[in-house]
């Protein structure tokens, strides 16, 4: 009896336990005070979000930021990947995050965004370059959600370049679609502050000499790839010029962000074992700025042009 007793103690005795701490959105609770439960005891996450504990597996513990479930949380919930989830609690940013959608809504929900970015106005603020990018991280959980029976990495990738292409074909119709209903009636439109005639007229000879290159290249610039559709039915440009574009320029924008997400993130691990997984938020920044700056310049240099 005595034996049982001490042997019980032994185990309920703490010890360290280290382990990382990440939202639902896999991102890491950098400088985060972690309190155990039975103790009070309070411990404080480095800036990958490791932590180590003096607790028992049985132990929970609590977290300091506001911004996240505020519950205890039991240790036991530490996976095989010393990986400890946390919920957080939803905010407006998370709406350009890409991991919100891949984790809410998987594949089927990042092709609604990626028609909704090319085929609504309200779409220009979703996440698209980016949100395909790490679609192509995560082409195997995106993949095996819908298929399971599906494994092999090019397969999968090839499967989420056609299904998210044709979300952004139907897309870009919609828009030009819009555009065309809308259009007759705008060159009666009297000009205004922010309308003014001799632009549609200028967009209409702009159509017609690049239109075919300026519905692909739109794609890869974040605004721009909302109104371009738009734009080009509000001018009427040719119908089969546009759909023979629109396709050419949905599956070029899809297969590049996929492609670079998913070869990227293996050839930095291999060569450097640099996980992109964990550094998900300098990505996403990176390539905002990477896509929206030839649109800068091309507005600043054209100003500077004018005067």
């Amino acid at each position: 009896m005595l034996t049982a007793i001490m042997v019980q103690c032994i185990q309920a005795a703490p010890e360290p336990i280290s382990f990382t701490v990440q939202s639902q959105y896999e991102t890491a609770l950098k400088e985060d005070t972690i309190t155990v439960v039975s103790t009070g005891e309070k411990f404080v996450t480095d800036a990958k979000g490791h932590v180590t504990v003096n607790a028992t597996k049985d132990d929970f513990i609590k977290l300091g930021k506001d911004n996240f479930d505020t519950t205890a949380i039991s240790l036991q919930t530490i996976d095989r990947n010393n990986v400890l989830k946390v919920k957080k609690n939803f905010s407006w940013v998370d709406l350009v995050t890409p991991m919100f959608y891949i984790v809410n809504g998987g594949l089927w929900l990042i092709m609604f965004i990626i028609f909704a970015e090319t085929g609504l106005f309200a779409g220009f603020f979703l996440p698209g370059d980016s949100l395909l990018f790490v679609a192509g991280i995560y082409n195997a959980e995106l993949v095996e959600s819908v298929f399971p029976f599906i494994h092999n990495e090019y397969v999968q990738l090839i499967i989420l370049w056609l299904l998210i292409s044709v979300a952004g074909i139907i897309g870009n119709s919609v828009g030009y679609w819009f555009g065309r209903k809308v259009g007759p009636a705008m060159y009666s439109w009297k000009d205004n502050l922010v309308f003014k005639q001799h632009y549609l007229h200028e967009a209409q000879e702009f159509y017609k000499k690049h239109g075919g290159g300026a519905i692909v290249f739109a794609r890869f610039l974040p605004i721009v790839r909302t109104f371009a559709p738009i734009v080009a039915g509000i001018v009427h440009m040719d119908k089969k010029k546009f759909m023979y574009y629109n396709v050419l320029g949905s599956f070029m924008w899809v297969l590049s962000m996929l492609v670079a997400g998913h070869f990227l993130q293996k050839w930095i691990y291999a060569q450097f074992n640099f996980d992109l997984k964990e550094h998900l938020e300098i990505i996403v920044i990176g390539i905002i700025l990477v896509t929206t700056a030839p649109v800068f310049i091309k507005l600043f240099f054209s100003k500077k042009k004018k005067q």
